[in-house]
């Protein structure tokens, strides 16, 4: 489908939804700089995510004014969703109301006065994900959570009873607009005091020129034991066009160069050993590898040297790769740790009662730990943010492991 088909048939349904819409408005008010601003307001949002979306370049990949055209789309769109749902569903009853008492004049009458309580509820209703998506952009995507787990594992090597592990995933500097916000994630990573730092992928958005701004930020990051890196999706190039396969090599080639610039060691299907008072543990790190997504990721290859017996902590950017590969591997990968999902920065979280996110109907393992076979997968809800400019629900994490002899 071409693009200037999808803009049409996109359109369409955009007029379908704000006519609806409008209904509410309509029925509330007759106040006509109101009813004049909204369908303004609406037009202006929609040209300009048009206008955006028709002149994008795929050559400059995804930039942050292309993410600001979904992100306003979003914050107009969502709530006028929830309007058409509730004022169709009314639609729907009046139709069968109609019906039942043959077009009287006290059945219409009763039915107007339903329709502005609707109105109203929906109205209402629908202020809480505009409020929602406004603070998601303006605060959500920096407000950095650290989340803590404690694992216990039988054949966990004595000297590394209460070792401390922190996870970062999808930073996505391409994203960034805010250097204090960002010097300040990489400060509470820090205040963790954690042994290692494990980041699991996604430096960058897709060039290699988008971190050079934020090197000197996250050389910052220290552990005493080391820093440790694989590549993510976004890693690769293969979300713009480029002009010849040498200069989407060599823009690769400039991403793997980041990782020894802010200090870690970018392990590409290959492994190192940590070692504590003659004991040690394997850290193994494939390349990306994903359902339907880049599988350069080879766990032999990255293994190789690597006991049976060893404990090991898998870095595996996509966890499709855990659900698909890993978790049944005979190798035995104790504990993996991925990113990728974002956990779709949109959803809701109730620890310990409830949470959703449209993510969860795309990847099994979506966000947080879980457990199969013994074994473990944690899935970070990432650093940065990409597509959406914001967070709902969905915050940026860190995550600190501390690993237990059970």
């Amino acid at each position: 489908m071409s693009r200037w088909l999808t803009l049409i048939i996109t359109g369409a349904l955009l007029l379908f939804i704000e006519v609806y819409a409008f209904q509410s408005i309509k029925t509330l008010t007759k106040n006509k700089i109101i009813r004049y601003s909204w369908i303004l307001g609406g037009l202006f949002v929609y040209v300009y995510f048009f206008y955006i979306i028709a002149t994008y370049d795929r050559n400059n990949g995804q930039t942050p004014r292309s993410q600001w055209a979904f992100g306003i789309l979003l914050l107009v769109l969502l709530p006028k969703l929830i309007l058409v749902l509730f004022m169709f569903g009314e639609d729907l009853f009046r139709f069968v109301k109609k019906g039942i008492t043959f077009f009287s004049s006290s059945g219409i009458k009763d039915l107007d006065s339903r329709r502005a309580f609707v109105s109203k509820i929906a109205l209402g209703i629908a202020a809480l994900p505009f409020m929602s998506i406004l603070y998601g952009v303006i605060k959500g995507k920096y407000n950095y959570k650290v989340v803590k787990y404690q694992l216990a594992f039988k054949d966990l090597p004595d000297a590394f009873d209460g070792f401390t592990i922190t996870q970062i995933t999808d930073i996505h500097s391409g994203s960034f607009d805010n250097r204090e916000k960002i010097a300040y994630g990489v400060d509470l990573i820090n205040q963790q005091e954690s042994d290692v730092i494990l980041f699991t992928g996604d430096i960058v958005n897709n060039f290699a020129r988008e971190m050079d701004d934020w090197i000197p930020v996250f050389e910052k990051l220290k552990a005493p034991m080391g820093k440790f890196s694989i590549l993510g999706n976004h890693d690769y190039g293969d979300y713009s066009n480029w002009k010849n396969e040498a200069e989407k090599v060599k823009n690769f080639n400039a991403i793997k160069g980041i990782h020894p610039k802010i200090g870690f060691d970018l392990l590409l299907n290959e492994h190192r050993y940590i070692e504590k008072d003659g004991q040690k543990i394997a850290l193994v790190g494939v390349e990306n590898w994903g359902k339907g997504f880049n599988q350069a990721g080879d766990l032999e290859k990255a293994a190789l040297g690597v006991q049976k017996d060893d404990f090991k902590i898998l870095l595996s950017h996509d966890p499709s790769h855990w659900e698909y590969k890993v978790k049944t591997d005979d190798f035995n990968y104790q504990l993996t740790l991925s990113g990728h999902t974002h956990g779709l920065q949109f959803g809701i979280e109730i620890p310990g009662f409830f949470r959703w996110s449209p993510s969860q109907y795309v990847y099994k393992q979506w966000a947080g730990l879980y457990q199969e076979f013994g074994r473990y997968i944690n899935v970070n809800r990432g650093f940065g943010y990409h597509a959406f400019p914001g967070r709902v629900g969905i915050w940026p994490e860190i995550t600190v492991i501390e690993l237990k002899k059970a």
